[in-house]
């Protein structure tokens, strides 16, 4: 039996909603989606933020069960980076954790490049769909941070999502969501409609997820 973390994503395009120009050129074949929402304001509200976002918060609190499975270390080693330029078109190192900061306030540790597991959509009581994913890369910028996880074989959609926060110079704290997907094989096609609207509908939970009273 394979593995979760022996799969590989099913696109070919790892890293690509952090691509400027998703929206105008995405992965061919694949609908792209970018959505985003004020969730507060100040410093409290940004380190809840991220927090929750790098402990699968956003997730849970948008009504998706989440299991992770065991990973070797070099999965992680070896997990995509995908390579970022400044604005003269030089090469930007890509970012590291702070290795003081490992985990969530209820101990859950910080995700990682090759975290894999399962998103479980719920669908009736007790019943859901299972949906394996792989987090591709991580942001980790002073007043910017997130994760993207990649589709595995067996989700309902080829495809990848991001989830990122950020304080603006204002010290207002946002949320956005950026994906491209299309449905994984000629099943999931044919509801293909109910699809595009449980996209909607979760997305809108997940801009939602975050701006609870602290």
């Amino acid at each position: 039996m394979t593995e979760p973390w022996q799969m590989p994503v099913t696109y070919g395009a790892p890293g690509g909603t952090r691509a400027s120009d998703l929206m105008q050129y995405p992965p061919t074949g694949y609908r792209p989606s970018e959505r985003r929402a004020r969730i507060g304001h100040g410093d409290a509200r940004f380190e809840f933020a991220w927090s929750e976002t790098m402990t699968w918060g956003i997730q849970k609190r948008s009504g998706f069960r989440v299991l992770l499975a065991d990973s070797p270390s070099e999965v992680s080693e070896q997990a995509y980076t995908p390579v970022q330029f400044d604005e003269q078109g030089e090469p930007i190192a890509p970012p590291k954790h702070d290795a003081d900061v490992m985990f969530g306030a209820d101990g859950t540790p910080f995700l990682k490049p090759g975290d894999t597991g399962w998103l479980i959509i719920p669908v009736i009581g007790p019943l859901g769909i299972k949906s394996p994913v792989r987090v591709v890369y991580v942001v980790d910028e002073p007043k910017r941070k997130g994760f993207a996880y990649g589709t595995l074989p067996g989700h309902p959609e080829d495809g990848e999502a991001a989830f990122i926060v950020e304080q603006r110079d204002d010290e207002s704290v946002w949320l956005t969501v950026r994906s491209f997907s299309r449905p994984a094989n000629w099943f999931w096609w044919t509801g293909y409609p109910m699809i595009r609207l449980l996209q909607w509908f979760y997305t809108s939970r997940y801009l939602r997820a975050l701006a609870a009273p602290l």
